[in-house]
């Protein structure tokens, strides 16, 4: 799929329904949280911890984010998605001389370590005396000549009926924006004041500020203006979340944790939840999973805290899992498949990690048996399957297990995405079965890969669209599908619904299964519309 973004509007090219259906990446993760610096509610793609480093800043103290990240990468992720939040930051400011009034820039990112310098030049501007030529630089520190960011604005205009007027241009800075009203004069060519510089320069203003602590409200943001944890709506999908200690002592609140579990059950993501720091034994854990008010099968916990090598301290310090645990979980993923063995999700540490409690055989069990997973030095001699945070609040037993419910994740983001060229043809039969072929090609090729084992041929999964689910006159197109579960004879279904509106999978439960080929174990009357009824009923 290609993809691009435009004023707002996302533009993809789609596969469609000739082709198979791509399997949906599995190890992406999202961190929320407070950074030294970098754009504000918006997500970014990072690679590394050098990336990280260029665009945010790298570690900071008061950023637990920022160590989450670190110890993600050193443990085996591959692929982050980071998206900064600020609690009342302000940006810096930058003020050129330009006659009556001046020419103020303000920065694009809150913070004190957006370190802006901007110059103006005539240069072959001979015969146009509204225009002048700007130059923005985001430099290392203050007075270095490490360019870490440049932007050339050729032409810029004070003349308010120019297209090149200065606040036109800026509006598509990346660095900076007009602050105030725009000069009616322009701005006179920079001078060099130091001797060392090549060009003269103006510095920024010593007016920015980073904020405070977060709050949960920071972190959770606003669904209306995609701010917080909801300006990863931006992007097209992510499979963990992580959410940090708002700071070194203060946990993430359960306000943060519902609304964060909610999302993910949404987005079809698992998130990365944080044993609390006062858990200091196997014992104090089971004890307080007891307690814990949060549970969630779209959740998942490791413990204990491990301790990581503070760069800026210089000394071993404890902190917060989930960056660690998802690192593993991803580094996994990039030689296992979702449903590879339970056991595959319990792969120990790397060296430069180190769990900050050892944890005994006996407790690791009962931890287990209560939906806590525990890190490791190294690989465990007895394999427990990894478990998420479902307890009593599953919709199904299987999905305690972690393995089987990020499969189950898997299989409908893989679906659903794959089948959004449905609503562009004609709703009829040949449309149907155009999907059915395709879905049962996707499911088959994962029968083969062996997604499914411990049942016959034929009855691993099923994939029904026909005129049961899309009556006549129907402006969605719908199809159902389902995979075997644990227990003999019971199925996990989905949904899928395209239509003009969006695309969107929810869960059906099944009611009774008869033998249809092997294609269908569906009563062909009762079932298909008792589930249709109970899922538009939602």
């Amino acid at each position: 799929m290609r993809e691009g973004q435009t004023a707002g509007i996302r533009v993809a090219e789609q596969a469609g329904g000739d082709q198979a259906i791509a399997r949906a990446h599995t190890a992406t993760t999202a961190f929320v949280g407070r950074t030294l610096r970098g754009p504000v509610d918006r997500p970014v793609t990072i690679q590394s911890f050098a990336e990280f480093q260029a665009v945010f800043g790298g570690l900071w103290q008061p950023s637990t984010l920022s160590y989450a990240v670190e110890q993600y990468f050193e443990n085996g992720g591959r692929t982050a998605i980071v998206v900064r939040v600020v609690n009342g930051g302000r940006a810096a400011t930058l003020t050129l001389s330009a006659g009556r009034v001046p020419l103020v820039l303000e920065a694009l990112c809150p913070g004190t370590r957006e370190f802006l310098r901007a110059a103006v030049d005539h240069d072959n501007l001979a015969g146009d005396a509204k225009a002048f030529n700007l130059v923005v630089q985001r430099v290392r520190a203050p007075g270095s000549e490490h360019v870490e960011d440049q932007e050339i604005f050729r032409r810029v205009s004070v003349d308010p009926e120019s297209p090149r007027h200065v606040a036109h241009v800026l509006a598509e800075s990346q660095l900076v924006r007009l602050r105030g009203a725009a000069p009616v004069d322009r701005p006179p060519p920079t001078q060099r004041t130091d001797v060392r510089s090549l060009a003269g320069y103006v510095n920024s203003n010593p007016d920015g500020d980073d904020g405070g602590p977060l709050t949960d409200y920071d972190v959770i943001g606003s669904a209306t203006r995609s701010t917080g944890l909801f300006a990863l709506r931006e992007v097209e999908a992510f499979n963990f979340l992580c959410i940090p200690p708002l700071s070194r002592e203060q946990p993430v609140g359960p306000s943060a944790l519902l609304v964060a579990a909610r999302y993910c059950r949404e987005r079809r993501a698992m998130f990365v939840v944080d044993p609390p720091a006062e858990w200091k034994s196997g014992a104090d854990a089971v004890a307080g999973i007891r307690d814990y008010a949060f549970a969630s099968e779209n959740a998942v916990m490791y413990y204990p805290w491990v301790l990581a090598y503070d760069r800026l301290r210089g000394r071993f310090e404890p902190f917060a899992p989930c960056g660690a645990a998802a690192g593993m979980l991803a580094r996994v993923d990039a030689t296992h498949p979702p449903w590879s063995p339970g056991e595959i999700e319990e792969g120990p540490l790397r060296p430069g990690l180190r769990p900050a409690v050892q944890v005994d055989e006996a407790w690791r069990v009962r931890l287990a048996n209560a939906g806590v997973n525990t890190l490791l030095a190294v690989r465990p001699r007895t394999a427990l399957g990894a478990r998420t945070l479902a307890g009593p609040m599953a919709s199904t037993p299987d999905w305690k297990w972690l393995g089987l419910r990020r499969l189950a994740l898997f299989l409908v983001d893989s679906l659903e995405r794959g089948t959004r060229w449905a609503p562009f043809e004609r709703n009829g039969p040949a449309l149907w079965r155009r999907i059915e072929r395709q879905a049962e090609g996707f499911l088959g090729a994962l029968e083969d890969d062996g997604a499914f084992p411990g049942r016959p041929p034929g009855q691993s999964w099923f994939v029904i669209c026909d005129e049961r689910l899309n009556p006549p006159g129907a402006a969605d197109v719908r199809f159902m599908f389902g995979v075997a579960a644990l227990r003999e004879g019971d199925y996990h279904c989905w949904l899928v619904t395209h239509g003009t509106s969006g695309s969107r999978a929810q869960g059906v439960t099944l009611n009774r299964l008869q033998s249809a080929g092997g294609r269908a174990p569906l009563d062909p009357e009762l079932d298909v519309q008792t589930m249709l009824s109970e899922a538009l009923s939602r």
